[in-house]
């Protein structure tokens, strides 16, 4: 494709201009064909997303996977999770459009089976990353214990971004901040541009003009198409680090703000405890709504992505001077 035609300054100046460009074209085209959100009778605010365009996931995601395809390097294990994506935008898509929203149970499977299949991808194109590393120790992991782990990471990062997306610009936002620092983190392990970089650029780049019709008051939401499928190719990028314990550090305030829901419902459910009673899931709803000077929803995006940037900054500074 073009990567093999072009030298290296016309490609990144291509890389700069098209995907942006293009995604923002795909969005006015088209818009009036996504379908609209119902509102959420049991969010902060959430009944005023009714009516507002959902689904643009879609456009970004197909954008992305456009752009991948002309401007990354093709092989096998990048094409697997070109696919994975592309299903979990679908499933997503396909649940906005329901006028009745699969169970969370269906959607759990879904995504279940989405990222074993992702983290065997991963397992067999990468025996040299088979490896935990943390405080100066490094682990190799057998193949099988890492993938069970691996497909855990990409379930819990869908469901993280995809439970984080209830802010207009929150979670879009919050990724690209975790996105940027997983990319430097690979390439302190590469120390070259290499694909997994790229694609991280290329996922940036189709993310910018969707933020900019997503920005408060939006006129347009990713819906389940874009934070289910967004949250899988994050997890894909920790992976590439060569130590998916960054995601610990380097996703801290995605998780945190997604996960914490999860959580809650499970040691409910079938543990019959409750010792989140006090914190309304997800945690950008709790300071919005239950601390004695609630954020407005600027202050959480920024505060949460401030953190985010520090946390990550603290997490990246000992691997530079390493």
């Amino acid at each position: 494709m073009l990567y093999t035609v072009l030298p290296w300054k016309a490609l990144m100046a291509l890389i700069a201009v098209v995907p942006p460009v293009l995604c923002a074209l795909l969005l006015r085209i088209f818009r009036n064909k996504l379908p609209r959100d119902h509102g959420r009778e049991f969010a902060v605010n959430g009944m005023k997303s009714a009516g507002k365009i959902r689904g643009a996931g879609i456009i970004f995601v197909c954008t992305f996977i456009v752009c991948a395809l002309l401007f990354v390097p093709i092989h096998a294990e990048l094409l697997i999770y070109y696919g994975a994506i592309f299903l979990e935008m679908l499933s997503g898509y396909l649940d906005d459009r329901s006028e009745k929203p699969w169970g969370e149970y269906k959607k759990g499977l879904v995504d279940l089976v989405i990222s074993a299949a992702v983290a065997a991808n991963f397992v067999i194109c990468n025996p040299d990353l088979l490896s935990v590393r943390c405080f100066g120790f490094s682990l190799h992991l057998p193949a099988v214990v890492f993938g069970i782990l691996a497909a855990l990471l990409v379930w819990m990062l869908i469901n993280a971004v995809n439970c984080t997306d209830g802010i207009d610009g929150f979670s879009g936002s919050l990724t690209i901040v975790s996105l940027v620092s997983v990319s430097v983190a690979i390439f302190l392990r590469t120390h070259a541009m290499d694909d997994s970089l790229l694609m991280i650029l290329l996922m940036i780049l189709v993310l910018l003009p969707y933020l900019w019709k997503n920005a408060e008051p939006s006129t347009m939401m990713m819906g389940d198409a874009g934070s289910r499928a967004l949250g899988l190719f994050l997890a894909v990028a920790v992976l590439k680090t060569g130590n998916f314990l960054l995601v610990i550090p380097l996703c801290l305030l995605l998780c945190l703000d997604g996960l914490l829901g999860i959580v809650k419902i499970v040691t409910i459910r079938f543990l019959h405890i409750n010792p989140l009673k006090n914190i309304r899931t997800p945690l950008h709803d709790h300071v919005r709504k239950n601390i004695k000077a609630p954020w407005s929803n600027t202050q959480v995006i920024f505060r949460f992505c401030i953190l985010q940037i520090v946390i990550s900054a603290l997490t990246l500074l000992p691997m530079l001077q390493a």
